[in-house]
């Protein structure tokens, strides 16, 4: 009797084969499940991961952009020069600032916001060179090119005086524009989005017409020498 029970647990320890063989074919086709799935939502997450890095790159882009313009100076080309260096057009904005950085030196440097194409596409590079007073057709060399906004978004400027009409250009003014829009596009759909914004400039006249009585005929005055300038005191 006690023979007969120690062969009988010694049969039934362990595993048969044909369990062996069921649990690997159960465990394959829980594999191939899981491998179906993760092959069906990694793609998914790698594009929803790239969707969001690009559009922390289009706000910093565009965060820079604001904060540059936002801070644009009345500083004349040239020495004896009233008209203050800022020209800007629907695609480029070139103004003077304080110079900033870690590797710049005090005083002022002349800032370009341009869409220049590449390997990559179209791109709103920064551009800066050191400011001197020049002659005002001097060529200016622009060094330091950093890419702020990449394709498929595409940047425009607009302008605006003291009348808040918006104007797709601001050349040979005698004042700053008071704000500056940028739009930003999504060249797919061409539609602009929501991350558009505008730039109030801090300081947008000279500081002679801000002390004057009347700021408009001081503005006047500076634009055409010949307006008397009796009218400054008014």
């Amino acid at each position: 009797m006690r023979r007969y029970r120690r062969n009988f647990w010694r049969d039934e320890a362990g595993f048969t084969l044909l369990e062996v063989l069921l649990a690997t074919l159960l465990m394959t086709v829980i594999l191939a499940a899981l491998a179906t799935v993760t092959a069906q939502w990694l793609p998914n997450w790698n594009r929803g991961i790239i969707r969001v890095q690009r559009a922390e790159r289009l706000a910093i882009g565009l965060e820079r952009a604001l904060a540059d313009l936002s801070v644009a100076e009345m500083v004349p080309m040239s020495g004896d020069g009233k008209r203050p260096l800022f020209e800007g057009s629907e695609l480029s904005v070139t103004f003077v600032r304080t110079a900033v950085g870690p590797n710049t030196r005090p005083g002022l440097e002349i800032i370009r916001l341009m869409e220049k194409a590449d390997a990559q596409g179209l791109a709103l590079v920064r551009e800066r060179a050191p400011f001197s007073p020049m002659p005002a057709d001097a060529q200016i060399r622009f060094a330091d090119q950093v890419v702020l906004i990449r394709a498929p978004f595409r940047v425009t400027f607009a302008y605006a005086g003291p009348d808040q009409v918006w104007q797709p250009s601001w050349r040979d003014q005698v004042q700053l524009p008071s704000m500056v829009r940028v739009s930003v596009r999504d060249t797919g759909t061409g539609q602009v989005l929501a991350v558009s914004s505008a730039a109030i400039v801090h300081v947008n006249a000279p500081a002679e017409c801000a002390r004057a009585k009347n700021a408009v005929a001081c503005l006047a005055a500076r634009s055409n020498p010949a307006v008397d300038k009796k009218e400054e005191q008014l």
